[in-house]
This record gives C-alpha cells, structure tokens and sequence, in this order.
C-alpha cells in the first residue's frame, strides 16, 4: 500500500512539473547590432505580452548586442541564437552559407526580409563649427571623423559604402579618382572601435572628432536623447545617401535543436506590426508600413537614397571587391597608415 502512495506521489508531483515547464516556453536568444540596446529594451516586453496574450505561456527572451559582424562569427563558432536582427545583409548572407539560415532567408519575411530601413548621417558639435553639409566635407584635411571598423560592423560599412557612392557619381565612375577620396575620409578617421557604441561614446563623451557618422536613427538619439544632452549636437543629413537595410533572420539550426522555431517565427513577424512600426519611428527609423510612413513623413528629411545593389553588383560582389582580405578597404587602411 506504501508503494502504491509513494508512486501515485511521484507520478504528481511528474505532472505538475510538466505543468509548470509548459506554462513557460524555452527561452530565445536574438542577437542584434551595437546601437540597438534601448529599441529593443522596449520591444521585448511588448513581445512578451502579445506572446501571452496569445498562448498563455510566459517567455524569457536573451538579447545579444555587438557589431553584426562578430555577431556572425560567434554564431558561427557555437553561440545558441534563435534569431537575428542584423544592420547588414552580408552577415546573414555568412550565416546562410554555413549552414545556419536559410538559402532563402530573406524571402521569408516582407520587404527582403527587412521591417524597417535607415542611411547614413553625419552628428556634428553645436553650430556645425567645421561647416559640414556632404560627403566631399569629409575628405578635407582640417576635418577628424569618428566611425566603427567596417571589419567588424555593419553601420560602419554603410559610412564606407555612402562615400563610395557619393564618389561613384561625383567622379562618374572613374574608380582610381573614387579610390583617391575614400582614402582621403579614412585617413581622416580618429576613431575605430568595433562597434558603433563604441564610436558615438568616443565622440559624444569623449570629445573625439569632428563628425560622427552613423546611422540617421543613431545621430538624431543621439541629438535628441538624454544621455548627451549636453553636448548639443546637430544631425546633417546629406542630400545624397546610402540605403541601410535591417534584416532580419531565424537561425534555423538553432531553433530546430531547441524547438523554438514557432515563437522565433512569431518574434520576427511582431517586428513588422502596427505597434513595432510606430515605435520604430520613435527611434527614428524610417519603416515599411505605408500607413505609419505617411503618418511620420515630416519627421524624417527628404534624401535620394542609393541601393549599393543597384550601383555596385550584389552582396557579395560588394563584399569580395571590398570587405574580404585584401580588398579595397584594406589597401586604402594600408596605404593611409
């Protein structure tokens, strides 16, 4: 009889810890880029509580911040994200060919796979004292310029990729003359951390440089925001810039070992609601709901934006030419040392 009670006592206390694992879904890692700390402080409780609106399960969601392009490589290296909310196509496009994403990945969700967009600006010091007003300002000997490694971040590809483009046109096409003016912007870089955290607190804190250049979201919190109040900055927008795509992905192998593949799915698909959308323009992103881009047009200057796709061949044409050992990028940081 003893047996019998301390059987039917295993088997429940068994089931009510079943219970209480299903009252909680495994929890998700999302591995994101530098500057997105305080979006995605914000998104996550808002996801979260759908999430238990909608299943009546709790979920605890990990977030990862660095440049994407270490971000890739920890992935790479074993790191257990369930999805990613990159600054640049190139570090998902890594992760698909090793295996980790889809071939196909940015037909799995809209708009290439992309919720929101931005471009590159310049964060100058009160009164705009160097004079700043486009790309060519920045290759003049008298300007110093502060932005993360393109080794190493997306953000800073897009700040090496607008200034190429800008000469792309300024010199129509001539490819020794573009050369000459890139190196003459890099040489002029103060500053390269490896993310763009690191770039805003070396010139919004401490004092390095003359012009950050960044995302436009990333300057207008910057000018806008709390934290460097003081430092009374101002945001210029060139005429002329360069598309920034956010992409985002679900690390299939992850999330089919964990078993996190519905929610991941749901995670990313939340990035694209109404209430993300909104919220996105708070942080100054420019978004892809047309309702909510009509609604939030005046806050946002009017610009001709550049696809590097559509100038400079694909991803990874760009990336070979540019980016990969002994590109562009590493001749011209040679030849400027």
């Amino acid at each position: 009889m003893l047996k019998k009670i301390l059987l039917a006592t295993a088997v429940t206390t068994s089931l009510l810890g079943s219970a209480v694992v299903s009252a909680a879904d495994k929890p998700i890692l999302n591995a994101s880029y530098d500057v997105a700390r305080e979006l995605f402080a914000e998104i996550n409780p808002k996801f979260q509580a759908h999430w238990k609106a909608e299943t009546g399960k709790d979920l605890k969601i990990d977030q990862s911040f660095a440049g994407t392009s270490r971000q890739a490589q920890d992935i790479i290296q074993g790191k257990k994200v369930d999805t990613v909310t990159f600054n640049q196509v190139t570090d998902v496009d890594i992760l698909a060919k090793r295996g980790l994403v889809r071939k196909n990945w940015a037909e799995q969700f809209p708009n290439h796979s992309s919720p929101y967009y931005s471009t590159t600006a310049f964060l100058v010091r009160k009164g705009n004292p160097k004079g700043i007003k486009n790309w060519d300002d920045l290759a003049r000997s008298d300007v110093k310029l502060v932005f993360p490694n393109p080794k190493t971040s997306g953000n800073a590809r897009y700040s090496y990729l607008g200034a190429w483009l800008y000469a792309n046109e300024a010199f129509k096409g001539d490819e020794a003359k573009i050369k000459e003016f890139v190196g003459k912007v890099l040489r002029n870089v103060e500053n390269f951390p490896t993310g763009g955290r690191g770039a805003t607190v070396a010139f919004a804190q401490n004092g390095q440089g003359d012009v950050l250049l960044s995302f436009e979201s990333e300057v207008v919190n910057i000018a806008k925001g709390e934290e460097f109040k003081s430092g009374e900055f101002e945001v210029i927008v060139p005429p002329v810039s360069v598309l920034a795509e956010f992409p985002v992905a679900i690390v299939d192998k992850v999330v089919d070992e964990k078993g996190t593949r519905d929610v991941a799915k749901a995670y990313l698909d939340f990035q694209y609601s109404k209430d993300i959308q909104k919220l996105l323009t708070t942080y100054h992103y420019r978004v892809q709901d047309k309702e909510v881009a009509a609604e939030t047009a005046g806050q946002f200057q009017e610009l001709r934006l550049l696809n590097p796709t559509d100038v400079l061949g694909t991803w990874d044409e760009i990336t070979a030419k540019h980016f990969d050992g002994n590109g562009i990028l590493d001749q011209l940081l040679a030849e400027g040392r």
